[in-house]
């Protein structure tokens, strides 16, 4: 790191109530320059402009604090950020999956992009570039006002960027429940050329797996027109670097924020800053929605009612890995000579995954879909307790 060389040009500025316009010279300036215009609030759905700038820089830090830290705020408020006068948001995102941890839960954190000081605070610091303008805009989408809002940008100003310099951009999406044997789409294909930056994901199992295992499922990665992936990993709990199920742990690139066996609550991440993952004609990121169980007690849930689909047993004897779906019609686990031992299978869970990456375009980047906002909106009250 670099501290002591400085830019020819390139200014510091803090943007926030005390200071809307950015302006030198124009900084807390209400009260008789006394503390006087700290926060602000936010009605019911309204929107509130937190950055619009025109000109070359980028956002270095964001900070932010609200009074109201319940999970129908924490995802009912909607946070967008336009480069370079685009019409489509670039990022577009519930406040607190934006913010590191998913499901509407705060925990006090530290890793390489985000960070949470008390539990009760946000932190940003990936760095985001633009060329011409950037608008920040954080909307309302709940029924109930927001009394408390605090804030501070923190950008650099008259930078010079290169041709190669890439735009940020955040895609927040959720499936409640996932679709039976599919996998869930972390960050859906996106065109162009950039780099998948990583993703925090949050998991409500459903209560009918009798606490089963969710997380067998690999992350896969697919660049282009490609059928299959050219990325593959292993497992959920093997991909944020743990392995044999996933406690609680918070690390540079990598961690679990809540592990809640008894409400089934799981937020994990993983970011890719030292191992950079590249595209150069589209990519498509996605885990599949496998989970596991004995043979026995996943009969008992089949059963029952509960959408399974198995996938392959697991007898620790030299017979090794038995696959069920390679056959057709795929075996039947309850075939009187397959083995009592692990099982891993396609379930149904409430997914929801908050993917970061970055593109050579600053237009929003997935018009196959709603906009964001238009899902979030729906989701106010169907928070991460639910």
């Amino acid at each position: 790191m670099n501290l002591y060389d400085k830019p020819r040009g390139v200014k510091t500025r803090w943007i926030s109530f005390e200071n809307t316009t950015l302006a030198r010279g124009k900084a807390g300036l209400e009260n008789k320059t006394a503390k006087g215009h700290a926060f602000d609030n936010i009605r019911a759905g309204e929107s509130k402009t937190l950055l619009d700038i025109q000109g070359s820089g980028s956002i270095r830090r964001i900070w932010l604090t609200i009074n109201e830290r319940n999970p129908e705020m924490l995802r009912g408020l909607r946070l967008e950020m336009f480069w370079d006068g685009a019409e489509r948001p670039a990022v577009s995102a519930p406040l607190g999956d934006f913010f590191g941890v998913s499901l509407g839960r705060r925990v006090a954190f530290e890793c390489a992009l985000f960070s949470d000081a008390e539990g009760r605070s946000f932190n940003c610091f990936i760095p985001m570039p633009f060329r011409t303008s950037a608008r920040v805009t954080l909307t309302n989408d709940t029924a109930e006002p927001l009394p408390l809002l605090f804030y501070d940008i923190d950008l650099l100003i008259g930078e010079n960027h290169s041709p190669d310099t890439l735009y940020f951009h955040t895609h927040w999406r959720r499936e409640r429940p996932n679709r039976l044997g599919w996998d869930f789409d972390i960050l859906p294909k996106v065109p162009g050329a950039g780099r998948f930056l990583g993703s925090n994901i949050g998991v409500i199992t459903n209560p009918g797996y009798e606490g089963s295992w969710f997380g067998e499922g690999e992350v896969k990665g697919w660049f282009g027109h490609d059928e299959f992936p050219t990325l593959c990993g292993t497992g959920t709990e093997d991909y944020i670097g743990t392995g044999w199920g996933q406690g609680k742990f918070i690390q540079r690139t990598q961690g679990c924020h809540v592990a809640d066996e008894a409400n089934g609550h799981w937020a994990f991440y993983r970011y890719h800053i030292d191992d950079p993952v590249y595209f150069e004609d589209g990519c498509r990121i996605a885990i599949q929605t496998i989970g596991g169980a004995g043979k026995e007690k996943t009969i008992k849930m089949m059963e029952a009612g509960m959408p399974i689909i198995p996938v392959s047993l697991h007898p620790l004897t030299e017979r090794g890995f038995i696959p069920l779906l390679d056959l057709d019609p795929p075996q039947d686990i309850r075939e009187a000579h397959l083995p009592e031992c692990w099982c891993n299978f396609w379930r149904e869970d409430d997914w929801s995954a908050t993917a970061y990456f970055y593109l050579d375009t600053p237009n929003g980047c997935l018009p196959d879909l709603a906009p964001v906002g238009e899902r979030i909106a729906g989701l106010a009250t169907e928070h991460g307790t639910s």
